[in-house]
Formats: C-alpha cells, structure tokens, sequence
C-alpha cells in the first residue's frame, strides 16, 4: 500500500538524516566508544565470545566463513543487547537531536 511505502522512505529519509547529524558531529564516535565500553563491562562481550567458539566448534573451523560466522552471531548479539544500554543510548541520540 502507499501510505506504508511513502511511510518507509520517510523513515528512511529521516534515519539518514540523524545519521549524517551523528556523524559530522563526532557524537556517533562517541556513543560507539560509550557503547562498547558499557557492552564490555556487562560481559556482552565475552559471552558473545564463547558463541562464536561454540558455532565454531560445531560447524567445524575448516567447515564455517568469516561471513558465515558473521551471519550466525549477527542476530544473537543484537538481541543480547541489555535494554538498559539501548534505553540509554536512545536518551542520549534523543537530547543530541533536540540541542543540534
């Protein structure tokens, strides 16, 4: 339907558009360094390690890619993220948005 579509593309408009503020501002840099450090010390990290050891292990080293690696934890570690650290970023994007 239309509506949806023209929905879409707006969001995708508007997702640009944040992005590119992020970015020529250095607040994306900052928010990734912010977000790495709070998955670290969480143990996101270090779980997602022993995964990827397991995937490997199963499949076999010889037997499993890069790429196919990547597309085995990809999912698992986007849903692993605490909601708290999303939350947090969110607010942070948030008041970014509103001071820009």
């Amino acid at each position: 339907n239309m509506a949806a579509l023209d929905r879409a593309v707006l969001d995708a408009q508007v997702r640009a558009s944040v992005n590119q503020k992020l970015e020529e501002s250095g607040e994306k840099e900052k928010l990734k360094e912010l977000l790495r450090k709070k998955l670290i010390e969480r143990g996101w990290r270090d779980e997602l390690k022993e995964y990827c050891k397991e995937v490997i292990k199963s499949k076999g080293l010889e037997q499993i890619s890069v790429e196919d690696l990547v597309a085995e934890i990809t999912p698992r570690g986007r849903a692993t993220i605490p909601d708290d650290i999303k939350a947090e970023l969110l607010e942070r994007i948030r008041k970014f948005l509103a001071s820009a």
